[in-house]
């Protein structure tokens, strides 16, 4: 498997951070999550002048055969459909990407239709769709190495162009019945509360689509190995998205995380790698009802609340910034002793 080499952010400049944060004109404490978002990232990048270039969201997309099971409301053809929505600049994500400065970056992980790559989808396609793994793994263990191979390298790429904060998003029909099984072997909460309405389904839909990743997680032959869980349930996007998180990491990159398919992604992440959870800021707690959980699980605390379950990176995105907040308090406050000014606190 792809070897990653991730390092914990170096603490022996967390006690110079927290005074600088202190000694801003302001009572101790008083800019809350602003602070601690400040430590966080001066950690990351090993400095107490932090800085944000060149914000990149990087979309991954592909099919799921466990769609053939009826586990989501929206047919399998939304995945291209919406594709194609997001090349022509039409979708949520393209006006928040505007909107705060992203450059977004469109990757084929393995779409079921033939792509116009030509107006920009990057192809990095591993199979049209994954199996479907109500019947055996959703894809082999070669396949997943090849995702993980080429989201790091997407993630290489943009980098070398100056990035050093990055957003993931993803489009995949089906992917939140992956993310649900993900999320159920690897914190061990009850299958029925990892399990949610996706794209909109009823009552009756949710309690069929249960069934179905209960019956599929009955099934499961593998080993209680993160590599075996993450190939026999994930998605070619999803894989290709942890090797994206796990190769940012490793560049020392700001991670912004999304939704209920991004934090799964995250939390797969690190049982591969912990030290991932370092470099990662959830943007939001979303809509999809397990959400919650999942971030109480992994003892993330998400900046926004807006009830979103859209996914591609929109939640991450409008989180962003709050993040820039964060960096121009540290830049751009005075200190007391600058100010003179005496400390009221």
């Amino acid at each position: 498997m792809k070897d990653f080499h991730i390092e914990r952010p170096d603490e022996s400049l967390r006690t110079a951070l927290i005074e600088k944060i202190d000694n801003l004109t302001k009572p101790k404490g008083s800019l809350g999550r602003l602070e601690e978002l400040a430590l966080q990232i001066g950690l990351v990048q090993q400095t107490l002048s932090p800085t944000l270039s060149h914000p990149h969201n990087v979309l991954f997309a592909a099919d799921h055969g466990i769609v053939e099971e009826g586990v989501s409301k929206s047919p399998k053809e939304i995945t291209w459909q919406q594709l194609s929505n997001i090349v022509h600049g039409g979708a949520g994500v393209n006006f928040l990407c505007r909107q705060h400065g992203f450059k977004l970056v469109v990757v084929d992980a393995g779409v079921d239709y033939d792509l116009p790559y030509h107006k920009g989808i990057i192809n990095c396609s591993v199979r049209r769709s994954t199996r479907n793994f109500l019947k055996g793994p959703a894809m082999t263990h070669e396949e997943m190495n090849l995702c993980l191979e080429r989201g790091a390298d997407i993630i290489g790429r943009i980098h070398a162009d100056g990035c050093n904060v990055v957003s993931f998003g993803e489009m995949g029909i089906g992917n939140t019945s992956s993310s649900s099984v993900w999320m159920h072997l690897f914190t061990g909460i009850p299958l029925k509360e990892c399990v949610g309405a996706g794209s909109g389904l009823d009552a009756d839909g949710v309690l069929h689509k249960y069934r179905i990743l209960q019956q599929a997680v009955d099934n499961y032959t593998g080993s209680d190995s993160a590599t075996d869980r993450i190939a026999w349930f994930g998605g070619y996007e999803m894989v290709m998205a942890i090797g994206g998180m796990l190769r940012a990491a490793e560049l020392k990159m700001l991670i912004l995380v999304d939704g209920f398919i991004m934090t799964n992604c995250m939390l797969a992440a690190s049982r591969l790698h912990p030290e991932v959870m370092a470099y990662a800021i959830f943007g939001h707690q979303g809509d999809e009802s397990g959400h919650k959980l999942l971030l109480q699980a992994m003892h993330a605390r998400p900046l926004l609340s807006l009830d979103l379950r859209l996914g591609e990176g929109t939640g991450a995105i409008c989180a962003y910034p709050i993040v820039v907040s964060a960096v121009n308090m540290m830049n751009e406050m005075d200190t007391f002793a600058h100010a003179s000014i005496t400390k009221y606190f």
